[in-house]
């Protein structure tokens, strides 16, 4: 429910409190006022796949019980392929596997969190149940019958971008996009390969929650469970010429966010309107009334989830720190431009502008572009405000914001 800059966490692998001890996180909420809370798979960070079958860096006070399930993706990584041999969490790598589904670590997942439902079906308690799956995270590891989904040759490689692109960009954006030699510039059967291990990886995932939201639907469940579907981030797949994560263009920034059940009163609908995903936590609290704590950075989604031409935001904002290429940014996007600033260089140099009306695929960095003057003004002050508000630090949740900072935490 925090901006990245609010608690100070600009690194995955730490554990919550470290930074934060009195936070509420969302499950929290909702045991203090007698919910059952349980956890399933990667919800807070997990390295993949090192640390599936672990708590990884979960933070045990958000649950009452959790499932750390582990399948046979685990121990069948000498299988895997990779482009740098031996590494899969941040390296392209696939694996059609043998056997069944619920031989899977995700698989196992939802066999666990059919069996809960059904527990909860019985006992009548409030819960909230949080299934974190794996897949589609490197290495995509799926039975090959998902492979068999998308035959290479049916499968088309994003366009090569133009010639001398990498130079209308930051340098920091250039060494990002650069970051990792060995997914720079690759093969087109090796790209072919890649795109279909990630979606087998997907459509695999696909199928767990299906299981998942049958179980709803056999126990009664669903008239009266809210389910929330979403991701913690894109991904690109050769747009740009760049591969996975992490960017601060629309490919990454963007992502899944499915609301449904009592309190959705346009079913089956789709907006326009601006979500982020800090939203979640005080949309939740409102949809099931229950108080939500006052540091949060979100707002409340229910008016959209009433009138999908309703609007919460007039914008969506997303920081990124890359620490193999020494830089951070953050970026706003609206209804038409997305602009971006990172921490290195000034002026343009370190700035992008996009123009989606005329550039879906932000392939034209407009930022010094006399044309787009005004509009590099407008954007550049609302991304100011933006910031401004993500680094005021909440109030009773922290050990001392200045101390942090001074000891280059943040």
């Amino acid at each position: 429910g925090l901006d990245p800059d609010h608690p100070l966490l600009s690194d995955n692998a730490v554990y919550l409190r470290e930074h934060t001890p009195n936070v509420t996180t969302l499950p929290q909420m909702f045991r203090r006022v007698g919910y059952s809370a349980a956890r399933i798979g990667k919800v807070f960070h997990y390295g993949v796949p090192g640390n599936i079958g672990t708590g990884g860096y979960d933070d045990p006070a958000s649950w009452n019980r959790t499932i750390n399930p582990r399948g046979r993706d685990v121990d069948e990584q000498d299988q895997i392929f990779s482009l740098v041999p031996g590494s899969f969490g941040g390296t392209l790598s696939w694996l059609a596997a043998e056997g069944e589904d619920n031989e899977q670590t995700d698989g196992i997942a939802a066999e666990e969190a059919v069996e809960l439902l059904e527990r909860y079906a019985d006992n009548e308690k409030p819960f909230f149940l949080a299934v974190g799956l794996f897949r589609p995270h490197v290495p995509y590891v799926a039975p090959k019958k998902y492979f068999d989904m998308y035959p290479p040759e049916q499968i088309q490689v994003a366009p090569k971008v133009p010639e001398g692109y990498l130079d209308t960009l930051p340098e920091v954006v250039q060494r990002s996009l650069l970051r990792l030699p060995e997914q720079v510039n690759l093969p087109e059967h090796v790209a072919k390969q890649a795109m279909q291990g990630y979606y087998a990886s997907i459509s695999f995932a696909d199928a767990q929650l299906g299981l998942v939201l049958d179980a709803l639907d056999e126990t009664g469940l669903a008239e009266n469970t809210i389910v929330v579907f979403t991701s913690d981030h894109g991904y690109h797949m050769g747009e740009h010429g760049y591969w996975q994560k992490p960017t601060l263009f629309e490919n990454s920034t963007r992502v899944p966010l499915i609301i449904a059940g009592p309190g959705v009163e346009t079913k089956g609908s789709k907006t326009e309107s601006f979500a982020e995903l800090v939203d979640i936590y005080p949309t939740l609290a409102a949809m099931c009334g229950v108080q939500a704590p006052g540091f949060l950075s979100g707002v409340s989604l229910v008016p959209i989830l009433k009138d999908p031409s309703a609007s919460v935001r007039d914008s969506a904002f997303t920081q990124a720190v890359f620490k193999l290429s020494k830089g951070s940014g953050y970026t706003v996007c609206t209804s038409r431009y997305r602009f971006t600033r990172w921490t290195e260089g000034g002026g343009a140099n370190n700035t992008e502008l996009y123009d989606h009306e005329s550039d879906p695929e932000e392939l034209h960095n407009l930022a010094r572009d006399p044309k787009y003057a005004d509009v590099f003004k407008k954007m550049s002050a609302l991304l100011d405000e933006r910031i401004a508000d993500a680094a005021e630090p909440p109030e009773g949740i922290m050990q001392n914001h200045e101390q942090f900072k001074r000891n280059g935490l943040n």
